[in-house]
């Protein structure tokens, strides 16, 4: 992930230079026309005027960068008030409920019960998604949507991700193959045609949702990248506090 993070930063960087400053009175069209001949790889979500005249701001994924054409900048970063609000973070938590509201919860493997809900994007081989597994398999307060994003750097995780699929009971062959349980044998998914359309499902779902890495949440429409335990443990404290 920091890997991914760093090398979009690089090419912001260099987009600086490249970009053409002869934008002035560009439409939300040609900006979004430039950003996407600029990172052909990288997905532009809406473009919208930003608070600040001449400046655009610009959803990639959960994030939001900022175009100012007249000058042919890319600004990377937070935009604070005068009394320390950062209008970027409210944009981002806006951006987030936005996108967590449009997953169908229905389309995920549903586990637990409880009164906070987070949705996951998951692979089943990779090690700091079974961290994050392992924490909220512990919790009895969260009612878990996982969603199956096997990645090509780990060569078995699409199938273990269609053996999941092929159980009857998907949420406990979930757990057991987040616990390492199958690591020792290569599991054998069925062949339904089914599994091959959910799976495809889970996957254009984390294009839509901007996900292109795991593992992924949003806890009570927060968006949190990676197993980053301590922010999800807050959100649900919070939250939990609210609803005493």
């Amino acid at each position: 992930m920091k890997a991914i993070l760093k090398s979009f930063v690089a090419s912001l960087l260099i987009a600086t230079v490249l970009v053409s400053a002869s934008f002035a009175g560009s439409s939300e069209t040609e900006v979004r026309q430039v950003l996407s001949k600029t990172y052909p790889n990288i997905k532009v979500g809406e473009i919208r005027s930003s608070d600040i005249p001449g400046l655009y701001e610009a959803e990639i994924g959960p994030n939001i960068v900022y175009f100012y054409p007249d000058k042919g900048l890319v600004v990377f970063g937070e935009i604070w008030t005068k009394d320390g609000k950062s209008l970027t973070a409210a944009r981002r938590e806006q951006l987030a409920a936005k996108k967590a509201g449009e997953i169908p919860l229905e389309k995920g493997i549903r586990i637990g019960s409880g009164p906070n809900v987070v949705i996951e994007f998951t692979d089943p081989d990779c090690p700091y998604c079974r961290k994050a597994s392992e924490y909220l398999k512990g919790r009895s307060d969260t009612t878990r949507y996982v969603f199956l994003l096997p990645l090509p750097a780990h060569k078995d995780a699409e199938n273990k991700a269609r053996f999941i699929l092929c159980s009857n009971d998907k949420a406990r062959t979930y757990e057991e193959v987040m616990s390492g349980k199958h690591d020792d044998r290569k599991v054998e998914p069925c062949g339904d045609e089914k599994v091959s359309v959910i799976l495809r499902e889970h996957r254009e779902l984390a294009a839509k949702a901007g996900v292109s890495a795991t593992p992924s949440f949003w806890v009570n429409g927060q968006f949190v990248m990676g197993a980053n335990i301590p922010v999800i443990e807050k959100i649900l404290k919070n939250q939990n506090n609210t609803n005493r």
